[in-house]
């Protein structure tokens, strides 16, 4: 792996359920063993462990975070030079949590700030790339064609994209409920690759 420029790595693990055994953990796992086994620095944040609140205003949305746990996600942020981000599919998008977690998180003065006059806002986390990974239990190619990856699309394009962060890539992996054993060692063996590779 010496053609490998270590980076910094920030993995999101955006599954609600703190509980063992969901593939999305291992997943997520797999991704950070395949990381820091190619030499490349990593930081996990799984967010089933974090108590924070909800922002119900927009006053709140534009003040400075209280929450230690959202200070430190964002001092994460700022430390990392590729950022993971998995969730399962819920409702045809991510889970609220994970909603409620980028709320927090990406606020006004830090994500993004206003441009000059009535130019476009300033994209404060520019020079960062990211990885989305979703599982859901529809077929992936479905879920693209049928749906237009609605969900995807705006949390690449209207989130990330919007503060910054480019390329943004996706793995989309369906059917995980009735997926065969082997194809989920596959994904896992996937995922230590794109970990390796920081990709």
């Amino acid at each position: 792996m010496s053609n490998v420029i270590a980076k910094r790595i920030l993995v999101l693990d955006g599954h609600p359920d703190a509980r063992g055994g969901r593939y999305l953990h291992a997943l997520a796992a797999a991704y950070r063993k395949g990381a820091q086994d190619a030499g490349h620095e990593v930081q996990t944040i799984e967010l089933a462990k974090l108590e924070f609140p909800l922002l119900r205003t927009a006053e709140e949305f534009a003040g400075r975070p209280e929450a230690p746990v959202v200070l430190e996600a964002q001092q994460a942020l700022v430390w990392a030079e590729h950022v993971v981000i998995l969730f399962p599919l819920w409702l045809g998008s991510m889970p609220a949590l994970l909603k409620a977690f980028l709320e927090q998180v990406l606020r006004p003065g830090f994500a993004f700030a206003p441009g000059k006059g009535r130019g476009l806002p300033r994209k404060l986390l520019a020079g960062r790339s990211a990885r989305i990974v979703v599982t859901m239990g529809m077929p992936s190619l479905f879920y693209r064609l049928v749906y237009r990856a609605h969900s995807l699309k705006s949390l690449e394009r209207n989130i990330l994209g919007f503060c910054g962060l480019h390329p943004v890539r996706a793995s989309v992996i369906g059917m995980v409920e009735g997926m065969s054993a082997k194809a989920r060692r596959g994904w896992l063996e996937r995922m230590a690759k794109l970990g390796r590779r920081a990709a």
